[in-house]
This record gives C-alpha cells, structure tokens and sequence, in this order.
C-alpha cells in the first residue's frame, strides 16, 4: 500500500500569506500535491490542515482516484508527521511525507522517489547544491570559513519510507526537533537513498509565489 502524508498546517509567516490557498494558475498551491500523488498512485492521501482550509480548499475534488482524508497539525512539523501518520493503516505501507507548499513535485518524481525507497529501505528528492556556500555572523558578514560543497545536498520533498519504520523514527528522541524525515530516519542508522527528480522548489518567501508564477506561465502547466 502507498500512502503520503501532505504536511499544509503551518501560518506561512515568513511568506506572509497564505501560502497553500494562494491560486498558481487559478488553482490553490496544495491541490498541486494532492493531484499529483494521485496521478503517482497513492490509495491514501493524509492532508495535515486546518479544518477551515481543507473547506476552503476542498482538496479532495483534486484526487478522485484516491481516499482524500484531514487531521489536525501539531505544533512542530514532526508533530503534524506523526499524526498523518497515525491515519495510515498499516506499518508496513510506504508512506511519503510531503510539504504543500512544493506544487511542482509531479507524479513521475514521485514514483521514481518511492522505487528508490522500495529499493534502499528509504529515499527522499533532493538535489545537489551547485552555489557557492558562505557562512556570516550575526549581522550578515561572511566569515573566512571556506565550505566545501561536494556532495553537498538540498533536501526536498517527498521522503519515503515505511510507516512503522518512520513512526519508531520519530518516537526516538521525540523531544529533539527535526526539519525532516530523512534526520529522524539517521538515528535509526538507515541511509536514505537521495533521488533528483527536477525542479521541485518550496514557496517560503513572498517572491518565491511571483518567480513560481512566472515560471509556470511559460510553461503553461506547473506539472
């Protein structure tokens, strides 16, 4: 069994806005990743909302080929992981955690992320970091540390793995914060699979919506 857990229960402060209802082509940011893990397969899509915008949104009008279901967030983002993952029915599905505010995911990467993970116990998108990295002091001034960016990676979204698996992950050291999946999978000693599978940007900043925007426009569909 496939299942993804949609993780859309945060304020979007530092965006400023309503990141996951704002329309990207007239449709809302969110109803991108349900759509597309529709598209990829997945029986179960977990969307970890509020229960004013999963009715504002109706998410589930986007995945007729999957049950399309809410739960209430957590305080921290591992907390909302945890409880999508309490609605997935079996430990032993695999189940994929995604962000909503990655609209672009499509459902190819998906299912080349969830082979991965078929294949190595776990994998997660991300790709390899080609800028140059610096790191500055508090008031924005780069310090002389040079730091070396082979094999260095940006982590994404999805990642992918067993439920159980990733729900013993998240038990252990629980009081310690993650940003993501592939962190709580280390302390268990797994070496998650790293898969790129294409432009797969998050909307954090108020530019990133105009420049996705831009982008999609030229493209004419966002997946």
């Amino acid at each position: 069994m496939f299942c993804a857990v949609i993780v859309a229960a945060g304020q979007s402060v530092r965006a400023g806005f309503d990141k996951l209802a704002a329309p990207l082509l007239g449709v809302p940011v969110l109803c991108y990743s349900v759509r597309a893990f529709a598209q990829a397969g997945a029986e179960r899509i977990i969307i970890v909302c509020p229960q004013e915008r999963w009715d504002a949104l109706r998410p589930w009008e986007y995945a007729t080929s999957a049950h399309v279901q809410r739960t209430d967030g957590g305080t921290r983002r591992q907390d909302s992981v945890y409880a999508g993952l309490r609605e997935v029915p079996a430990d032993e599905a695999w189940v994929a955690v995604h962000d909503g505010a990655r609209p672009l995911v499509t459902a190819e990467g998906i299912r080349a992320c969830l082979d991965a993970a078929q294949r190595y116990g776990a994998a997660a998108c991300a790709h390899p970091v080609t800028d140059t990295l610096k790191r500055a002091d508090a008031g924005g001034c780069c310090l002389p540390e040079q730091i070396d960016r082979a094999n260095m990676w940006g982590m994404e979204t999805p990642q992918i793995c067993r439920a159980g698996v990733l729900r013993k992950a998240l038990e252990t050291g629980a009081d310690e914060e993650v940003t993501d999946e592939v962190t709580a999978l280390q302390r268990l000693g797994l070496r998650p699979r790293l898969v790129q599978v294409g432009l797969n940007p998050k909307i954090t900043l108020p530019g990133d919506l105009e420049w996705m925007q831009s982008w999609c426009v030229g493209r004419k569909t966002p997946s």
